[in-house]
């Protein structure tokens, strides 16, 4: 996404946002933008999408989206800038707590509970997208997020990895999976960000995302789900090893 998108349907955006319910608009829109940062989906140093669009895709007031930015905004996690190519900025993770930050987040995640609610939806999400089919525009939609991670920087891998498994799990047909999958990968990336980014892991972890879209490309549900755990128990490991 670029820094001067207004936030299309295709920018990945939309497997997060979606209208709050009535009685908790602020929180939840607070939620849900605190996501789309933590999950990088917009990159630090980039834009969010103008105001009017976030109002419109979360069914709130551009009044309560204000005040919803303004906390991101005390929290150091964007700043809002002025003129003909202003907007709100989400900040570099290094400006915004940094890994002194990140360390004490990890400290109160139980990890064991992350890793296990994240095998589930993503071996379910695999599964359900094998195992139901996907229209000829879906599978496009699944190879075209496979592609993007087997061409990205190392800069960019991670956030590209998370649009790939977003897609899967949006492509599941279950909204109420991506939403869920969506709030503990957000969690997933915290803990990635305090461990280095393994060159090898990468390579074999490309190797799985490949597995698993053949697999479920091909309506392998049982394959899917079997080289997904396997993936997730590969993310496991480093992240015990490291953080445990």
């Amino acid at each position: 996404m670029s820094a001067h998108s207004d936030g299309g349907p295709d920018d990945g955006l939309a497997r997060v946002l979606r209208p709050v319910r009535a009685g908790n608009g602020f929180e939840e829109a607070l939620e849900q933008i605190l996501q789309v940062v933590r999950l990088g989906l917009v990159p630090g140093g980039e834009r969010l999408p103008a105001e009017r669009v976030l109002a419109e895709r979360l069914g709130i007031s551009r009044v309560t989206l204000r005040e919803v930015l303004k906390v991101l905004q005390d929290e150091g996690l964007v700043e809002s800038r002025r003129g003909r190519y202003g907007g709100t900025f989400v900040l570099p993770r290094n400006d915004a707590g940094g890994e002194d930050e990140l360390r004490r987040r990890v400290e109160r995640t139980d990890i064991e509970d992350v890793l296990r609610f994240r095998e589930v939806l993503d071996v379910g999400a695999a599964g359900l997208c094998a195992s139901h089919g996907l229209t000829a525009e879906q599978a496009d939609r699944l190879r075209e997020a496979l592609a993007r991670t087997r061409d990205a920087p190392l800069t960019e891998y991670r956030r590209l990895d998370t649009l790939l498994h977003l897609t899967l799990a949006e492509l599941s047909g279950s909204p109420s999976l991506t939403a869920q999958y969506a709030s503990v990968r957000a969690t997933v990336n915290d803990l990635l960000d305090c461990i280095p980014l393994l060159v090898r892991n990468l390579e074999h972890s490309q190797r799985q995302h490949a597995a698993i879209v053949e697999a479920v490309l091909e309506g392998d549900a049982d394959g899917a789900r079997e080289m997904m755990r396997e993936h997730c128990a590969g993310t496991g490991a480093l992240l015990r090893g490291f953080l445990a």
